[in-house]
Formats: structure tokens, C-alpha cells, sequence
């Protein structure tokens, strides 16, 4: 197996409460110091920083209706906000790979800074939609692509890429996005008036511009009124993932990371043969999609090593698999299709609920990182995807780490 390594991160901790507000902060930020070591830079086409088409205006200079800075709200990263009325992703018109408003759909960067966007109808909070600007992996790509201006989650949260010093507009997002942003249409809704505040360190302003050229500095809170205003604008605290660790391990194809816990092999209960989950078991897979995820398991602060051979018997070895105790899943399979955590659970023989990871129990505090763009994960573990270089963290029980582990590879991908 070729071996090369490329500098990977990965979360192992419980969450730190981010300092600053405003949808700011987290382990890929810049703001809290934290590089990568093998990032995409130069994988987007930065835009000229784009100028508003008038500067925003204070808000005490405003009309008398114009609303006040709510007291701030914590919020834990991935928690969704609003109610839901757009479908996930970019539309068709979107960015679905090509090149949009300058900026290219690449590998992930190496380091995030957010801000954050709020978008009321009528006085009622809508959820932005996750995974736009996210691109889904194919045969021929199967890392997939993220444009530098993304969603992860639900939480309003837009990912900028830090590493290009390039500037992002909110109209540069609405384009990947596949949504219209102009002063009578936002994203499809209609209706007078439509007002823009934006919260920046605390001090709200009204923006009067081109809502497309309202630039997205970071931890900076937009929030867009359609109809009836809000007489209080949002603001947050975040509970982010610690800042990653400088100094990457090494993972050796064949070696171990973390403590003995659990026999190597599947269980009684686990893949005998027979197609778990409809994933197959064969003497000679066909493997034309060929990929990588990491998984890391933490109880009281001692990282558990994961068994080697799951999924690999004497007379055939499933498409989801591990070759040694580094915690690397292989997925080797004659096609492209989507593999999930509770898969490689069942393959293994092992229980997987948001309170028991292989027989440990307590509640588990859960992250993905992809090669630097990292966030806690809130829904139901199982429905994880396994996707090239991902890592994931299951974390049970305390203490909790000041900052989150680092990897080199020896996969390449």
C-alpha cells in the first residue's frame, strides 16, 4: 500500500466556550491560532475585495422603530437555528462544482473564520441550510470539493476560508448558493420592507447598500428582515471545538494509536459473511472507489485504541474495514455509494446510540473534522458519514482536552 504522509487533523476533545460572539471562532479559526500543514491554498480564485455599495449606518441614527441588539444567546456549534424552509445544499443553479462569482470548489482548507446569517420572514427566524457550497464526492472525484464560502451545519454559520487573505461577499455566498439576494428578493422571499443589520463586536448597524456587496468579515451577524421586522436583533456565544494542536502523530500503517480495549476482529454479532447493511463481503473486491476516514474513540480522557481487522475474515473482507490500530477505516468498493458510522458499527458487532459507543455508555460528545474545517456534530451518530481523509471523534466522559489532536497520514487519497 503506497504510503504517503499528509498532515490531518482530528478532534478529541470536549467543547471550550469561544470567547468572542458572533458566529466566531472554532478549531480551524484562525483567530485562535491554529494552521494546517497541508491545506488547499491556492485552490480558489480570490475575489477582489469588493466594496459596499454604501457604508452601513448607525442604527441609533435610525427611525425610531429601528430594533435593538438582543442580549447574547449561547449556543453550542451545529445546533440548528430557525425553522426549516429551504432544502439542504445549493439548488441547481448553485455551484455544483464550477467556478462561481471567482471562487473554485477544491479539497478543504486548512483553517475557517466564520461569520453568521440570520434571515427572519414576518418576525420568524428560517433555517440557512446546511451544506452549501458543499459538493458530494463522484468516482472521479472522490474527496469531493467545498467552495472557500460554505455551510456545514444549521446554525447560520458560513466558513470562510482564512488561508487565501481573500474577501467574501454576501451576493458571492447567494450565488453558490443558487439563491437570489437583491432589495426586494431574498432567497426567494418577497415582500416590503426588507432591512439588513449587521452586529459587529457588539455595535449594530443598518446596511442601506447592495445586499450582494455587504462583505462578510469575520464573527460579524447579519441578520436579513422580510415583512414584519423584529424589534430585537440576535447575537450569540459559541461553544466552539478547541484549537488543534501543532504537533501532528503519525499514523504507520500496521501500528497503534491509543490504549487496548477491545478485541481485534469483528464480534459474534457482527459481519460473519453475509451482507451487513447491504455492503458485501468478498474474497476479491472489485475496488474502483477507494477511500479513507479516521475514527477516534476518547473514555475519561484515554484514547482507545480500535481493533484491527473488523470486517476482515478468512474467507472475504467487507467494503468497510481496518487493516491494523491506527484507527484508519478503509473503504474499498467496486462503487461510489454513502457509508455511515453505524455501518461500520454493525460490521463490527458493536452498538452505536448517543449514549453507547461499543459498550461504553454516558453521553458522547461527538465532532468531524475535514482536513481542518471542524464542528460538533449534534444529531444522531449512526448517520455519520464516512467520507475521504474525515475524522471523527466520539468523546465519553471527562476530563476534557485544552486542544485537539493532529495526524499525518500514511493514506494518501
Amino acid at each position: 500500500m503506497l504510503q504517503r504522509l499528509g498532515s490531518r487533523f482530528v478532534v478529541i476533545g470536549l467543547v471550550l466556550t469561544c470567547a468572542a460572539c458572533g458566529g466566531g471562532g472554532g478549531g480551524g479559526s484562525t483567530d485562535s491560532g491554529s494552521t494546517g500543514s497541508n491545506g488547499a491554498a491556492g485552490a480558489t480564485t480570490p475575489a477582489s475585495s469588493p466594496t459596499p455599495a454604501s457604508s452601513p449606518s448607525s442604527a441609533s441614527d435610525a427611525s425610531a422603530t429601528t430594533p435593538k441588539l438582543a442580549a447574547a444567546t449561547p449556543i453550542i456549534d451545529g445546533t440548528t437555528l430557525g425553522g426549516s424552509n429551504w432544502p439542504a445544499g445549493a439548488t441547481s443553479s448553485g455551484g455544483t462544482g464550477q467556478p462561481v462569482s471567482g471562487l473554485n470548489c477544491a479539497l478543504r482548507s486548512t483553517a475557517y473564520t466564520y461569520a453568521h446569517l440570520s434571515i427572519y420572514q414576518n418576525g420568524q427566524l428560517l433555517t440557512l441550510p446546511p451544506n452549501i457550497g458543499m459538493v458530494e464526492p463522484t468516482m472521479t472525484a472522490p474527496t469531493g470539493c467545498a467552495y472557500p464560502v460554505h455551510t456545514v451545519d444549521s446554525s447560520g454559520k458560513i466558513h470562510m476560508d482564512a488561508t487565501t487573505g481573500a474577501t467574501y461577499t454576501l451576493g458571492q455566498f447567494f450565488s453558490i448558493w443558487g439563491e437570489t439576494l437583491s432589495a426586494s428578493n431574498v432567497a426567494g422571499l418577497t415582500g416590503s420592507p426588507i432591512a439588513i443589520y449587521v452586529n459587529d463586536g457588539g455595535t449594530l448597524t443598518q446596511y442601506t447598500g447592495d445586499p450582494a456587496s455587504l462583505v462578510l468579515t469575520p464573527h460579524a451577524e447579519i441578520t436579513i428582515m422580510v415583512g414584519t421586522p423584529v424589534t430585537q436583533v440576535p447575537t450569540y456565544t459559541w461553544t466552539d471545538p478547541p484549537p488543534f494542536d501543532p504537533n501532528p502523530v503519525t499514523l504507520i500503517f500496521g501500528g497503534v494509536v491509543g490504549s487496548s480495549f477491545w478485541p481485534n476482529g469483528t464480534t459474534s454479532t457482527g459481519g460473519t459473511g453475509t451482507p451487513v447493511d447491504g455492503l458485501t463481503c468478498a474474497p476479491d473486491m472489485s475496488v474502483l472507489y477507494h477511500v479513507h476516514a479516521h475514527l477516534a474513540i476518547i473514555k475519561d480522557g484515554q484514547w482507545l485504541a480500535l481493533p484491527m481487522n473488523v470486517g476482515i475474515l478468512s474467507q472475504c473482507t467487507y467494503e468497510m474495514h481496518t487493516h491494523d490500530n491506527t484507527g484508519i477505516i478503509h473503504i474499498e468498493a467496486p462503487n461510489l455509494k454513502t457509508y455511515t458510522l453505524g455501518e461500520f458499527f454493525d460490521i463490527w458487532g458493536e452498538p452505536l446510540t448517543n449514549t453507547n459507543v461499543a459498550g461504553i455508555t454516558g453521553d458522547v460528545v461527538a465532532y468531524i473534522n475535514d482536513n481542518g474545517d471542524s464542528r460538533r456534530y449534534m444529531g444522531d451518530l449512526r448517520n455519520i458519514e464516512l467520507t475521504s481523509l474525515r475524522d471523527i471523534t466520539l468523546q465519553i466522559g471527562t476530563p476534557p482536552v485544552s486542544t485537539l489532536a493532529t495526524y499525518s497520514w500514511y493514506e494518501p487519497q
